[in-house]
């Protein structure tokens, strides 16, 4: 065997296969030997192989456990159906169809439903082969259940997983950097580099993909919805008072309203943090939100302190004080949705009911939205749920239409093999034939030399399945596969007289399966999420180009808003044009961040890798979605005539540039808004100005992102400011979502 150093993935690996081991002996070496119930003996020891070691159930020792007893009624019921369609080939074939694809597809539900998914396809492949035998119905259920009441002992009390931070504290401890961030800069101390980075640094420690699978919110249910809004809501704080820690002391000076205002949404982090970790109840947001509206009510005026001398002065001030708006209504975003997520709220307060479309439909709504949304040809989801049914029902019908001994080794191998490229999947099958070929001729030696000596197998089963079970996993699968092979070989030779054809017979049948993986790799979709990664960000940017043009023409032709509590008062037909526009980019987001979250686990692909920087494409239009949430309820009064225009040409620049950069690769895209003109500046009145300087910092953000996103853009400012080092305004938060 190869050296491995030790490391914490595999002290984990381990201690579950000592969980597995332990669990499998005890129920396998009983109904056997004690009991003299081999079919009993069969499903104790499959049931935690499949729900241990095949179902990569994410959490700790507890929330394992509860996994596995909550898939115990699915488990049940797809063994006796698989029983009972066993009656015929054609049967078991057509249940294979339909139970692979929804069993598949319900990983839609997030990380602990597709953890058991592989699991619960083999109870249902286990029971669907010949002999049809519906009268060893309960012993088979029998041996289900004490192998599902052995493993979850071992998970609970056998070197159980040590628990995993839940993201709710993540958000709390972030909540609580950007309360003591916001305070100090209430009072003063706000250039402060060193302050910048910590912020930074937390923000991304709430990423998804930096928070362990159990952790993320990432279910079809209000709390998971509202944590993830909110992680998303407080990154943006973090991020934007970073941002603030970075201007020059010259363009923070003393101004009261700011002041003020930080001052509120320190107590609104700290608040929310509390209630997080359960320490006081979920704060309402309304005090928070009526902070902002007076704040945008002044924000136009000019402060009394000054900021100095030169003609962009008054420019500037409204710059900083829209960057502040932004973290405001960040951390307002964040105390909804956690009031929606675990304080039961079932309303969004003042805010855009589309940022909080999930707080009314019932659970049941969700999960029905979950699930239809999916149900697409361009849904990453649905077509791994299609190439594992078909894979499934292939091999079962090879194994029924061939009278295959132990056919279901061919199914378990599409099972365990199937990758979602076929250039994956051939370079796993490839593995895996080499190593079922050596583990067939160690078996085949053993088996031979062992004669008919039952005790030889019995003593070699569980010091094989420890070494399997602990090395397959982090090995690849040639040690999978062959050391796999050794475990089956000594479980079946117990059951019954075997000879070396045993060896040979699982040799064959691997590679049958493997055949039939790779033939359903290259047939369906073989290039797995690359292509539906590239459709779907060309999708969702030509979707947002209509948005953006239709949100700023709804900001400038406003006729009078109330603010953050009031609802735009532009004409309904320009409204009515932007909500459509979002609601189908808020759709195609959706389906664009499933291919990306799939693409990044194919292969050996890095975040450094070549080609277009996807994430950033994703995020552009994530802010373009933000910014059409809140920039049309903060327009106070329609635009003169000649920023109407600006707005307008700028606005339709970008669109025409995201429709350009949809062509992927986009190479040489430019997308260049016009600046917001100083004579335009100069002859808004007051109560507008605020709206302009925000879609003007608003469209510089998006084009600025839009063109890096094929790495050939100019050095320059991040993304995140202006050329003049300001903060960007007009990103408020919102989250990608079904429906509304």
């Amino acid at each position: 065997m190869p050296k491995w150093p030790l490391s914490p993935g595999r002290v984990r690996a381990a201690r579950q296969s000592a969980r597995v081991t332990v669990a499998t002996a005890a129920g396998f070496y009983s109904a056997l030997y004690v009991l003299d119930q081999p079919v009993v003996a069969v499903y104790a020891l499959f049931t935690p192989i499949a729900l241990g070691v095949l179902s990569p159930i994410p959490g700790g020792g507890r929330d394992r456990a509860r996994t596995i007893l909550f898939a115990l009624p699915a488990a049940v019921a797809l063994t006796a159906l698989g029983t009972a369609l066993a009656v015929t080939t054609a049967s078991a074939v057509a249940g294979m169809l339909v139970i692979g694809f929804a069993i598949s597809f319900v990983s839609a539900y997030g990380p602990a439903a597709a953890g058991v998914v592989p699991g619960l396809l083999l109870f249902y492949v286990l029971a669907c082969f010949p002999p049809y035998e519906p009268d060893t119905l309960p012993q088979r259920l029998c041996g289900l259940l004490a192998g599902v009441a052995l493993l979850v002992l071992c998970e609970l009390l056998l070197l159980p997983a040590p628990s995993v931070q839940p993201y709710r504290a993540r958000i709390a401890d972030a909540l609580d950097l950007a309360a003591g961030s916001a305070l100090a800069f209430a009072r003063g101390h706000r250039h402060a580099p060193e302050r910048a980075r910590r912020l930074r640094e937390e923000g991304l420690g709430l990423r998804l993909s930096q928070a362990p699978p159990a952790s993320r919110p990432t279910g079809a249910g209000r709390t998971d919805r509202g944590l993830a809004q909110a992680g998303s809501a407080t990154r943006r704080v973090l991020n934007q008072l970073a941002r603030m820690a970075e201007r020059p002391d010259s363009a923070t000076a003393a101004d009261p309203p700011s002041e003020e205002l930080l001052r509120g949404v320190a107590d609104g982090c700290a608040a929310t943090a509390g209630a997080l970790r359960g320490a006081r109840a979920v704060p309402a947001p309304e005090s928070l939100e009526e902070m902002v509206a007076d704040f945008v009510a002044v924000r136009g005026q000019p402060s009394g302190t000054g900021l100095g001398a030169d003609a962009k002065a008054p420019q500037r001030l409204l710059e900083f004080r829209s960057g502040l708006l932004v973290a405001a209504d960040s951390a307002l975003t964040a105390q909804a949705a956690v009031a929606v997520a675990i304080g039961g709220r079932r309303d969004s307060a003042g805010l855009p009911p589309e940022q909080f479309w999930y707080a009314k439909p019932s659970t049941t709504r969700l999960l029905v939205l979950r699930l239809t949304g999916n149900l697409t040809l361009r849904s990453v989801l649905f077509q791994n749920a299609v190439r594992t049914a078909l894979g499934l029902g292939a091999a079962r019908a090879v194994a029924g239409a061939l009278d295959l001994s132990h056919g279901f080794w061919v199914l378990l191998a599409v099972l365990t093999l199937g990758r979602t490229t076929a250039g994956a999947t051939w370079s796993t099958v490839r593995s895996a034939a080499v190593g079922t070929l050596v583990g067939a001729l160690v078996a085949g030696v053993l088996i031979y030399e062992a004669g008919g000596h039952v005790e030889v197998y019995a003593a070699v089963l569980v010091p094989a399945m420890f070494v399997a079970f602990a090395v397959g996993p982090i090995a690849g699968p040639a040690w999978a596969q062959g050391l796999f092979t050794l475990v089956v070989s000594a479980v079946f030779s117990q059951l019954a007289t075997a000879d070396w054809r045993l060896a040979e017979t699982r040799l064959l049948d691997v590679l049958a399966g493997c055949t039939i993986g790779l033939l359903c790799g290259v047939l369906a979709w073989p290039a797995g999420a690359h292509a539906e990664v590239r459709r779907g960000v060309a999708d969702v940017l030509r979707c947002a180009g209509p948005l953006v043009r239709d949100t700023v023409s709804a900001v400038v032709h406003a006729s009078g808003a109330s603010g953050p509590s009031g609802a735009s008062g532009d004409s309904p037909p320009r409204r009515r044009a932007a909500e459509e526009a979002l609601q189908l980019t808020r759709h195609r987001l959706r389906i664009a961040e499933g291919a990306y979250a799939q693409y990044r686990t194919e292969g050996d692909r890095g975040a450094a890798d070549s080609g277009p920087d996807w994430h950033l494409a994703l995020n552009c239009v994530s802010h373009a979605v933000v910014g059409s949430h809140w920039l049309p309820r903060l327009a106070y009064g329609p635009a003169p005539p000649e920023a109407v225009r600006w707005a307008n040409e700028s606005a339709g620049r970008l669109a025409a540039a995201m429709d350009s950069a949809a062509a992927f690769p986009p190479d040489g895209v430019r997308a260049a808004p016009v600046p917001l003109p100083h004579e335009v500046v100069v002859a808004a009145p007051a109560a507008v100005l605020p709206e302009l300087v925000d879609v003007d910092t608003w469209l510089r953000t998006l084009a600025a992102e839009l063109t890096a996103i094929g790495g050939s853009g100019p050095d320059g400012p991040s993304p995140a400011t202006r050329g003049d080092g300001s903060p960007s305004a007009g990103g408020r938060d919102a989250t990608a979502g079904e429906g509304g």
